[in-house]
């Protein structure tokens, strides 16, 4: 089945959104043309079609590594986009290449909140070493330390918060974490309306967590 018509490219938050999600978990073929969006979410796989208003089969397809987990995959054609992309600064095989990308400042949040959907996390929990101390974290990942540093710069840029990173011994996957106060301010430039291209699973975990001190997004 092949997509309908061609990727809209005015800039917007859905595309920003939608470049986020590549950024995070697509690629781009070697042959030019083709962009692939891989997610063990299906209703994220159909958001990302959604948003980018694609019609074309979701793919199911076992790890090679872990046969047991299986994935949802998006792949379609269109020439004129994977030059935008490639333009931005997205190339075929980037998850250890992939730096900083041309992402207008309005449409970075939106950017952004693709990003968090396609590759990040976030977790809370009572603190046993305070009384009555609930904290919660914002975390972004990515295999490149340069993207990650780029990530960590532009958001201080924006929001004059700083963040932390980390990473494991063997340095194969970097995050970028925001804690408390700063993950609040942060959440609520990523959610900044009600509707909103997401992932409402995930913004409904947020908001269930955040009640517990009072808070909103």
């Amino acid at each position: 089945m092949k997509p309908l018509g061609k990727v809209n490219m005015a800039a917007s938050p859905a595309l920003y959104y939608a470049i986020g999600l590549i950024t995070t978990d697509g690629s781009l073929s070697k042959d030019g043309r083709h962009i692939v969006f891989t997610s063990k979410d299906k209703d994220l796989a159909r958001s990302f079609q959604d948003v980018l208003g694609i019609r074309c089969m979701i793919g199911r397809f076992a790890n090679g590594t872990s046969p047991e987990k299986r994935y949802y995959r998006v792949q379609f054609g269109d020439v004129q986009f994977y030059r935008f992309l490639l333009g931005i600064g997205l190339t075929p095989n980037k998850s250890k290449t992939v730096r900083a990308l041309n992402i207008p400042n309005k449409y970075f949040f939106d950017f952004l909140r693709g990003h968090f959907d396609g590759d990040g996390s976030f977790y809370s929990y009572w603190d046993p070493r305070w009384r009555s101390s609930y904290m919660f974290y914002t975390v972004f990942c990515s295999a490149s330390r340069k993207h990650i540093d780029w990530l960590q710069k532009r958001i201080r840029l924006l929001l004059g918060i700083h963040g932390h990173m980390t990473s494991g011994k063997k340095k194969i996957c970097y995050q970028l974490k925001y804690a408390k106060g700063d993950s609040l301010i942060l959440l609520r430039k990523l959610y900044y309306k009600k509707n909103l291209s997401c992932l409402q699973r995930k913004r409904f975990k947020i908001q269930k967590a955040l009640t517990k001190i009072g808070k909103s997004i």
